[in-house]
């Protein structure tokens, strides 16, 4: 990473379409890595990623924002931890972050009463974010996964990362793969729709002991960030498994569950899929991806680990 240098903060959505564009008129690719804030290192291997990424001369936007749309009023919105001026301290010794986004609002309030457009509500809704009405939904791929403990979970996602998009107007953004499916259903958006963006998925980033970097680890107990060690752990052991030629995924799924159930957490779901498609496979004899969320105490944690099927 270069010197420390102070980015420019931005909040007004205008303003930063206009940066972007000056920044193009200027020869440099934008490269745009989007997060709610809280960040640790996981996060900022996604701007090395995105530097990395450019062919030439790249201007990084990264944005703080926690989306309302993708949390259901029984989750964890008004509890997720924030810390703007550390997360600031953060992007300017990186040296590279060139602007940050953080918008006060991404959406139109007011309008209709909840429960009048049926089906699942989000906090933006229940906030009385009715008069915000367009939605993108990514059919297949939000199904399954997260997807079935978080109903509004991928509407919300798809929308507000196309909402950055048209708003950042990048040319390449960076996702962790840490959020999989989130991944892949971004993937599937910016083909399907025709945005101009490159999508890269950046590798995920471990604590020294494997535990998956995550906002949401600073609501761990110590006893309960011990016991969470046996996602990682279990994963990397299927892994092996397979490797090994076990490639039976009930087996497989059936270890982990009794490992993460064993250590004292409550699984949410453990899935063996196809990597693109993220359709379930029987047999890992093919480019597959095991992915697994469980809740230790009040927090649920994903994690996943893909496998290349043995030739």
């Amino acid at each position: 990473m270069a010197a420390a240098h102070e980015p420019e903060v931005l909040r007004d959505k205008a303003a930063m379409r206009a940066w972007s564009r000056r920044r193009r008129a200027e020869g440099k690719a934008v490269a745009f890595v989007p997060t709610m804030g809280f960040l640790h290192d996981g996060h900022l291997s996604l701007i090395s990623t995105a530097v990395a990424a450019a062919a030439g001369p790249v201007a990084v936007v990264v944005s703080i924002y926690v989306n309302p749309s993708q949390f259901a009023p029984t989750e964890d919105l008004a509890t997720y931890p924030s810390d703007f001026a550390g997360d600031l301290r953060k992007l300017a010794a990186t040296g590279a972050v060139a602007a940050v986004f953080c918008p006060p609002d991404l959406y139109v309030r007011g309008g209709a009463g909840a429960g009048e457009s049926g089906g699942a509500v989000s906090c933006l809704e229940d906030a009385g974010g009715h008069a915000h009405e367009t939605w993108i939904r990514v059919e297949q791929l939000e199904k399954g996964l997260c997807g079935s403990s978080r109903p509004v979970f991928f509407r919300g996602v798809a929308t507000v990362v196309a909402k950055l998009f048209n708003i950042v107007e990048p040319d390449i953004a960076v996702f962790g793969k840490k959020d999989y499916q989130q991944w892949r259903v971004i993937c599937r958006m910016v083909r399907d729709l025709d945005f101009a963006i490159e999508i890269i998925g950046s590798e995920i980033v471990r604590e020294a002991d494997g535990l998956a970097m995550s906002s949401r680890n600073v609501h761990l107990s110590c006893e309960e960030r011990e016991k969470a060690l046996s996602i990682s752990r279990s994963l990397a052991n299927a892994r092996t498994t397979a490797l090994n030629g076990n490639n039976h995924g009930q087996q497989i799924k059936d270890q982990i569950v009794q490992t993460l159930e064993e250590a004292g957490g409550q699984v949410d779901y453990v899935e063996i899929v196809e990597q693109e498609s993220l359709t379930p496979v029987v047999r890992i004899d093919r480019p597959a991806v095991i992915c697994v969320a469980a809740w230790f105490g009040k927090v649920r944690l994903i994690d996943n680990i893909e496998i290349q099927a043995p030739s």
